[in-house]
């Protein structure tokens, strides 16, 4: 006659306390005026990404498309989501060759009047985004890994 071997598994007493996750400072976000604009666009295309290119024929304007229209690569920075509320998250995503001279910034996706970029789907509203960036602080890059902690 067989018997089947039973599982033993062993469980500490006390586990160990799960270290803190520790959120690293966003890279991205979004004002106000963008945030109700992509609202009105999701509507109307569906969930949206962004690609923030390194420039050539739009210049370096963010480029808004359709979730699946845009393939990013490999030569692609995933630098955050936008939270906008009633949407899913909003992936942001720059060239690595672009990421290496904004890498020490924040980026806010705004909305202007304006002619917006040929393929991004702002562009027959009259509107267009466009970057607003600051220098990321000491404690921000420190957090993110561009300088040494002191």
């Amino acid at each position: 006659m067989e018997t089947a071997a039973k599982e033993v598994r062993v469980v500490p007493a006390d586990p160990a306390p799960a270290p803190e996750a520790v959120a690293l400072p966003s890279r991205v976000d979004v004002s106000a005026e963008a945030a109700a604009f992509l609202v009105d666009l999701t509507a109307e295309h569906g969930p949206l990404m962004f690609h923030q290119s390194g420039g050539c024929c739009d210049g370096s304007s963010p480029m808004c498309y359709p979730v699946g229209f845009f393939r990013v690569g490999a030569v692609d920075v995933h630098l955050g989501d936008l939270h906008v509320d009633g949407l899913d998250p909003i992936e942001v995503y720059m060239s690595r060759s672009q990421f290496e001279y904004w890498k020490w910034t924040h980026l806010t996706i705004d909305v202007v009047a304006g002619r917006g970029a040929g393929f991004s789907v702002e562009s027959p509203e009259g509107r267009r985004f466009l970057i607003r960036s600051r220098m990321l602080d000491d404690a921000e890059q420190a957090a993110l890994g561009l300088i040494p902690e002191s």
